[in-house]
């Protein structure tokens, strides 16, 4: 009987070894357990690719499968404590490719949280466990531990009890009477403009061996937004001055928190931050080593706020400084949304982030008005018709004037350009409006790629660090070098709004 060409590269692919249950993968030398237990082939990474050890490992992984096929079969027979259901509930973590270390991790310690505050639970027969127990327990729980660490203790227990109910030992899930508790919103309390300078030199001042590290991963922290496990592995390579942007690439294995690689631009406030760190490093040492030289730095932060009278937060809460920064300075949430790596297009953002701090939103609410004439505003009396319409004829005489000396000092018209590209450029980096405010939303619309606002007009800088950015860097030299200022007319008066 002739074998196919797949089972012959299948063979090839696997090598055999002295011992039963354990083969060598060609292609990259690991051995792996093959098994068949109960009729079901299994197999298992020993994750080593020396002989010695996949021995042991391998007598760890079949005594484990033994001991759940009896678990299996015991359950079959309607017998399961909650400790067997415990032991098979791993086994999924361990087996879930979807689910981070960490994220494993966690649900470990629900299980310990678990065990720890229900008595004797682990050597419960799961057909003796009553929905009347689930809720006395939770009632205990919940007064000791935070919401959200509740819930998800609970989602825990409802998973297991739920793997009794699948092997057959038990009808009906009797946590499923717990209800969920509903977690609040965190009130922000974070520094102010003028108190996040004098932390950060109150940090850096400390005296420690470390407080200037932990100086500068505070300022990191605030001007990225990174969370802290991915501030702790960029690297110095990671740092692209001459585009203005940060790759934050996270777990080496596992990436970001959603799998992922992103980029970040660099604002203003952080790149004399990565310069100084720069010069202070040699060219080899910069590029192969993290940009900051500390991990994390909890009690230098909560030593300088209490010296300040600062309201305590943690690392976690300068990503929420440098969203509410964002947000403050006009950045569009979607925009701060991928900037943070959400995936959710900018719901999580405006659920968190949405608020205003209280300064910027009281200066804000100065601007809403329902009436026609804004309160505590003296109305001036109507000149005579000729004499209005000879002080309009002057100030559209001057305004005129203005735009036109300008215009003077350049030596392409950009704001005649059909490319939308030079228009928004050119405006942007001009003070005197030279085009319709209602023209540069259109083009500002074309150039980014999403809708830009009427109040984005106040914050020029942060419309150009987007820009640059966006396309390449090619582009931005173009513009710059085309767009110049080529003559020295008289000054102009700026901010002049054309009709």
């Amino acid at each position: 009987m002739k074998r196919s060409k797949t089972e012959s590269k299948q063979e090839a692919q696997w090598q055999t070894t002295p011992l039963a249950n354990l083969v060598r993968n060609t292609a990259s030398g690991n051995y792996y357990a093959r098994v068949r237990l109960k009729g079901k082939l299994i197999w298992k990474s020993l994750k080593t690719d020396r002989l010695s050890v996949a021995k042991l490992r391998l007598g760890d992984f079949l005594k484990g499968e033994n001991h759940r096929a009896e678990i299996v079969q015991s359950a079959s027979r309607g017998k399961m404590t909650f400790g067997d259901a415990v032991v098979l509930y791993k086994q999924r973590l361990d087996n879930a490719q979807h689910l981070k270390p960490r994220a494993k991790e966690y649900r470990q310690s629900t299980i310990d949280a678990l065990l720890k505050t229900w008595t004797r639970l682990e050597d419960t027969d799961v057909r003796n466990i009553t929905a009347t127990e689930c809720s006395q327990w939770a009632a205990g729980f919940g007064k000791k531990y935070c919401p959200s660490f509740f819930n998800n203790t609970d989602g825990t227990l409802r998973q297991i009890l739920k793997i009794a109910l699948d092997a057959g030992a038990r009808y009906g899930n009797p946590a499923n009477e717990i209800k969920k508790v509903r977690v609040r919103q965190k009130i922000l309390k974070l520094p102010e403009h003028d108190q996040f300078p004098a932390l950060v030199q109150k940090v850096r001042m400390a005296g420690s061996r470390f407080s200037k590290d932990c100086g500068d991963l505070v300022e990191f922290l605030a001007y990225s937004g990174a969370k802290k496990s991915e501030a702790a592995r960029v690297l110095g390579s990671d740092c692209d001055f001459a585009n203005g942007r940060i790759t934050i690439k996270g777990d080496p294995d596992t990436g970001t928190k959603n799998w992922e690689i992103r980029v970040i631009p660099v604002i203003p406030d952080m790149r004399p931050l990565l310069e100084r760190i720069h010069s202070e490093k040699d060219e080899e040492r910069w590029l192969n080593n993290p940009v900051v030289g500390v991990r994390e730095c909890q009690k230098a932060i909560d030593s300088a706020c209490k010296k300040l009278g600062i309201a305590r937060f943690s690392h976690h809460d300068l990503r929420h400084l440098f969203a509410t920064r964002c947000i403050e300075s006009g950045v569009d949430i979607p925009t701060v949304s991928r900037w943070l790596g959400h995936k959710d297009g900018g719901a999580l953002a405006m659920k968190t982030y949405g608020h205003l701090r209280d300064q910027h939103s009281t200066t804000m609410a100065q601007k809403v008005v329902f009436t026609e004439t804004a309160p505590n505003v003296v109305q001036l009396p109507l000149a005579d018709a000729p004499v209005h319409a000879s002080h309009t004829n002057a100030s559209n005489e001057a305004e005129k004037k203005s735009v036109g000396q300008v215009k003077a000092k350049y030596g392409y018209a950009w704001w005649a350009s059909r490319n939308p590209t030079e228009v928004f450029w050119g405006q942007l980096n001009e003070a005197t409006w030279l085009i319709p405010v209602e023209r540069f939303l259109r083009i500002a619309k074309e150039a980014m790629g999403r809708e830009v606002f009427p109040h984005e007009t106040e914050y020029r800088q942060a419309l150009i660090e987007e820009f640059v950015a966006l396309v390449p860097e090619a582009t931005i030299t173009t513009l710059r070098a085309k767009l110049n200022v080529s003559r020295n007319p008289p000054t102009a008066t700026p901010l002049a709004k054309t009709a």
